[in-house]
């Protein structure tokens, strides 16, 4: 049998930085981005948008490595899968990662601190809580708030922040419209820990899927799925028809009802997880559901879009 080939450390460092992940924290930039253009009224500058953009993507590289070396560290993380770091490959050690993270978060810090000195300072608000869950998410992880901590910082955060980006000023409504979204940055996460419910209680770490059993775990992940659309449609109808001071969402925002096919196949994967048609349908159910939620998040972002078109045509 041929051995595996040893890749460039270029590659090491691209695998242990898991690109796959970044949809899950860039699409509530690229949401915010549009929603403060078209919503917000903003004049669109490319150039903020895409220094935000590349600063989330190395704080979630950086994200990403810290968490792979925890769960090294505590035996949480032995077996390789197809979404996998560098270091359960042994591609880099954990003391190599750790040192990469701890330059990349650095590196996120000081760009954050200087979007925040050019556009906006209630963004150093959201930017130092974005940075503590970032730091601190391995431990959060470990003790079942994980689901809040991506929910926050790969979506509410990251939406609010690329509006203050482009306009200078805080608004709630990037962070309600992202929560849709949101909620399937959990589905990932939740995916993950689903799967890995026997060697997390081995080693007595709590995950929301842990302490809601493989029962609760699947209601909670259906949940998580088909929740967005719901919340999408009531975010354009209630305050349609209820008269609430809430500004409802364009009627362009029923594009994402074109995602739902990918949520019910999802949701097969997941029923059938004790016979699944193909050997890793559960084992890699995070990556597809990162693809899901990549699907959706571009149907939303092209749903504000459409909407600032037909405004302006």
């Amino acid at each position: 049998m041929a051995a595996t080939p040893v890749p460039s450390t270029l590659k090491k460092w691209i695998i242990a930085a898991r690109p796959w992940s970044f949809p899950a924290s860039t699409m509530p930039v690229v949401f915010g981005t549009a929603l403060a253009v078209v919503i917000g009224g903003a004049r669109f500058s490319p150039f903020l948008f895409l220094w935000a953009l590349s600063t989330m993507v190395v704080y979630h590289a950086a994200a990403n490595m810290l968490s792979d070396v925890y769960d090294f560290r505590h035996g949480l993380d032995r077996e390789v899968t197809p979404v996998s770091g560098a270091v359960v490959r042994g591609w880099l050690t954990d003391t190599q990662t750790f040192r990469g993270a701890a330059l990349l978060f650095g590196l996120a810090t000081v760009s954050g601190l200087l979007i925040a000195w050019v556009t906006g300072r209630s963004l150093f608000i959201l930017g130092a809580v974005g940075l503590a869950v970032g730091v601190f998410y391995t431990l959060l992880k470990a003790h079942a708030l994980g689901d809040l901590a991506v929910f926050l910082d790969f979506g509410l955060l990251g939406a609010a922040g690329a509006w203050i980006v482009q306009t200078g000023s805080f608004s709630w409504l990037p962070v309600l419209w992202t929560v849709p979204m949101a909620m399937l940055v959990i589905a990932i996460l939740h995916a993950n820990n689903w799967r890995d419910i026997a060697s997390d209680g081995e080693r007595r770490v709590k995950t929301v899927a842990g302490l809601l059993g493989d029962k609760g775990a699947l209601a909670y992940y259906g949940f998580l799925i088909f929740g967005p659309f719901v919340i999408d449609l009531a975010l354009i109808a209630v305050p349609r028809v209820s008269g609430w001071p809430l500004r409802p969402m364009p009627l362009t925002f029923l594009l994402v009802l074109l995602a739902l096919p990918n949520a019910l196949e999802l949701w097969g994967r997941a029923t059938r997880r004790a016979a699944p048609r193909r050997p890793l349908d559960f084992v890699i159910l995070d990556g597809a559901t990162a693809s899901h939620n990549l699907v959706f998040g571009l149907l939303s972002t092209t749903a504000v879009i459409l909407e600032g078109i037909l405004r302006w045509g």
